[in-house]
């Protein structure tokens, strides 16, 4: 179609955007964090903003801190732990077994 509309898809008073009218921006520094896999990434902070210690890569996702030689470890994933596995890291047998007599009891005791 040859003969549409020339401001279609523009919306009143769009224009270019410069920086003049946008205002100045705010002076900023970039600063190098390096993760455990050896990627760099260079985020841009606030000039008068506090730097934090750790970033997370945004290639792999590891904690990535500002020494290039030493970055921080990658985190350790624990294995999946079911209800009973974190019981029993709480309980011995001991407790278990007496547990077990309390509630056999009570269920003894209760009427039919």
């Amino acid at each position: 179609m040859a003969g549409g509309n020339a401001i279609r898809g523009s919306r009143v008073g769009a224009g270019p955007m410069g920086e003049a009218e946008r205002g100045e921006s705010a002076p900023q520094q970039r600063v190098a964090f390096w993760c455990a896999n050896g990627h760099e990434s260079r985020p841009s902070f606030a000039a008068e903003a506090e730097i934090p210690e750790l970033w997370d890569c945004p290639r792999c996702g590891f904690p990535a801190g500002r020494d290039r030689d030493n970055p921080p470890p990658p985190p350790k994933n624990e294995p999946y732990k079911t209800h009973l596995a974190y019981v029993r890291e709480r309980r011995d047998d001991k407790d278990g077994e007496a547990i077990l007599a309390e509630a056999l009891e009570s269920l003894k005791k209760r009427p039919d």
